[in-house]
């Protein structure tokens, strides 16, 4: 309603002058004077609300919103700003009750679902946020913010291809703030698309005036796409830049980042516990944790380094518990999967005159991950006959399109048609398509080291198909995944735990070698110590196993990583590095962390003939 107070509209309209002329604090001051003389005027109330939010005032705009509600209680605008302002607050529990209040009243637009969204995303509850901001692209579809926050829900929740998806096009999407544009590429990066990603984030820094956001974003991606000369020559620049303090922890953080990659590891130290101690979040402490530790290992200080990496799993999982309640309610993984085999009847009816030859199938790299894969696909891929691509979920998509046509897997799959499984292999390369460019004559590797648990898709889907299985000292696995930052949540369950870890880790190799039995696949055990000993002559022995021809450049795999520019898994900085031994036996460190879960790995370490944490004599 209008006031009949001329006295407020003057203040009014004299709080609208100064907002106009950029004089927040004027504005606000003003129309609170026109508040206090009316109290009960809700244009009023409404304005200062607003002033005082865009002021970042948002306590004091909660509680003028809270007058608001309860002078117009049925008006949904008011709930919604209720719960922008307690948002901009950090009570976002709050904040969301408002929101629910608003929805009951009708509230369903765009931006309501979009601020609703960003509650979800401030908790770090992304799987919910990524279902709210769905509704709100629904309605707005060309908004390229909303778009980003959508996409960026979708990476947390390891969801990549709907998030490459929803950046599609997006340059043609308006307005793009040069903040915006920097945060679109460094997320490309992320997903692995650096070709879009790298002029994505040039041109927001071609465009940058006053703003260091979007240098700091170069050197970032600089430095994940192993471009790390590259990256140390712009930060004399990032340092000097005239608004440098305002990148706050984030400016630290690339330091330790770079000094770390630079083996300056008492330097990364430093700059890691200062940016822990600062953090006021122990959720978020982990981001900071998990490197230090690396760093400290480096240095020699094993005690130190595993007490840290015991409060990087405690953060993380604390976020989880945040981020995937039900998950964690259920504790660490029990590989479910690692339970059901296939049926030896039921493989005596396997039946497929179709499928494809050896030379005409996938090359299958399994593994417990932090075996050693990476550099085992790099080497292959740097053969001219072979082509490999990021660890995709190819082999899960099947094993679920083999359920979809009606399959009970994995022990009933002698009822698969040939036409059947004719479709299901045209559905895997048509993936395989989406992701790697095959040349005549060439052959895909498909590196997903969890495929170890899905055998019997693979065998029944490509019969002939050759499986390298990658093996390294059990211990030496587990510290490796031990000392990762897992994004997938299960995963990152599991190996917050060791004796869970070393369970798991029992149950994946007994699954393989049951079904192995059963299955006959054409398999080669390839172990890492002794690829990384003699490396010509076991690259020789896989590509005899492969049929290939002897190549030169498989001889160098780090050089096929420098080519490749952006590698997903966590050993990016590592295998870059001509072939060397230096991870062989770095769990001896930590024997005595070990100790108490041997007994869950000990058949292995027989099995392969490892030294275990009571021996003395070296393999």
């Amino acid at each position: 309603m209008a006031s009949t107070n001329p006295d407020v509209e003057a203040l009014l309209a004299a709080a609208a002058a100064a907002f106009n002329r950029n004089d927040l604090q004027g504005a606000v001051s003003l129309c609170q004077r026109a508040v206090d003389a009316e109290s009960g005027n809700i244009p009023a109330l409404a304005t200062l609300g607003f002033l005082q939010h865009a002021a970042g005032r948002f306590v004091e705009a909660a509680q003028t919103y809270g007058r608001l509600v309860t002078l117009a209680p049925e008006d949904p605008d008011h709930w919604m700003n209720l719960g922008t302002a307690r948002r901009g607050a950090g009570h976002f529990e709050e904040a969301l009750s408002a929101y629910m209040e608003a929805a009951r009243l009708g509230a369903n637009s765009a931006d309501f679902y979009f601020n609703v969204g960003m509650t979800h995303i401030d908790r770090k509850d992304y799987e919910s946020g990524r279902v709210v901001l769905g509704k709100a692209l629904e309605l707005a579809p060309q908004d390229p913010e909303l778009r980003y926050q959508y996409a960026l829900c979708c990476y947390e929740r390891v969801r990549n291809e709907d998030a490459l998806a929803a950046l599609d096009g997006w340059e043609r999407l308006e307005p793009l703030s040069n903040e915006l544009i920097a945060n679109i590429g460094l997320l490309l990066m992320k997903l692995g698309d650096a070709h879009r990603a790298e002029p994505a984030v040039r041109r927001a820094l071609a465009a940058a005036v006053n703003d260091p956001q979007p240098l700091l974003t170069l050197v970032q991606l600089l430095e994940r796409t192993n471009r790390v000369t590259e990256a140390l020559a712009l930060m004399p620049q990032l340092r000097g830049h005239p608004q440098a303090q305002t990148l706050g922890s984030e400016l630290t953080l690339m330091e330790a980042q770079l000094a770390q990659r630079g083996s300056d590891h008492a330097a990364a130290v430093d700059a890691y516990s200062r940016l822990r101690s600062e953090c006021r979040e122990p959720h978020l402490t982990h981001l900071i944790e998990f490197p230090l530790a690396k760093s400290l290992d480096a240095l020699g200080r094993y005690p130190e380094a595993f007490e840290t990496l015991q409060q990087a799993h405690a953060s993380q999982v604390a976020l989880l518990r945040m981020t995937a309640p039900a998950l964690t309610a259920r504790g660490a993984p029990t590989l479910l999967i690692t339970r059901y085999g296939c049926d030896p009847e039921d493989i005596a009816g396997w039946r497929d005159p179709g499928a494809p030859a050896m030379a005409d199938s996938p090359v299958f790299i399994v593994a417990f991950p932090r075996s050693g894969t990476t550099l085992l696909e790099l080497t292959l891929d740097a053969h001219p006959q072979l082509v490999s691509m990021d660890e995709q979920p190819f082999v899960q998509k099947s094993l679920d399109d083999m359920q979809a046509a009606g399959a009970s897997y994995p022990e009933r799959l002698a009822g698969l048609r040939p036409a059947e499984l004719t479709a299901l292999r045209e559905r895997y390369w048509a993936r395989v398509r989406d992701k790697a460019q095959l040349g005549p004559g060439q052959r895909i590797v498909d590196k997903n080291p969890l495929n170890i648990l899905r055998l019997p898709a693979i065998r029944r889907l490509f019969p002939h198909a050759p499986v390298i299985l990658a093996v390294r000292h059990p211990f030496d696995v587990l510290l490796s995944c031990y000392m990762q930052h897992f994004r997938t949540p299960d995963f990152a369950l599991l190996c917050s735990d060791l004796p869970a870890l070393a369970l798991g880790y029992r149950r994946t190799f007994d699954f393989w070698y049951q079904q192995a039995a059963l299955l006959l696949p054409r398999s080669l055990e390839l172990r890492y110590e002794t690829l990384a000993a003699d490396f010509s002559n076991e690259v020789q022995r896989i590509l005899e196993f492969l049929q290939l021809p002897w190549d030169d450049a498989v001889l160098a795999p780090q050089d096929n990583a420098q080519r490749r520019g952006f590698i997903s898994t966590p050993s990016y900085s590592q295998v870059i590095e001509p072939v060397n031994r230096k991870a062989v036996g770095r769990w001896r460190a930590y024997a005595e962390n070990f100790r108490p879960v041997e007994p869950h790995v000990a058949p292995y370490l027989v099995r392969w003939g490892y030294e275990g944490c009571g021996s003395s004599n070296s393999r």
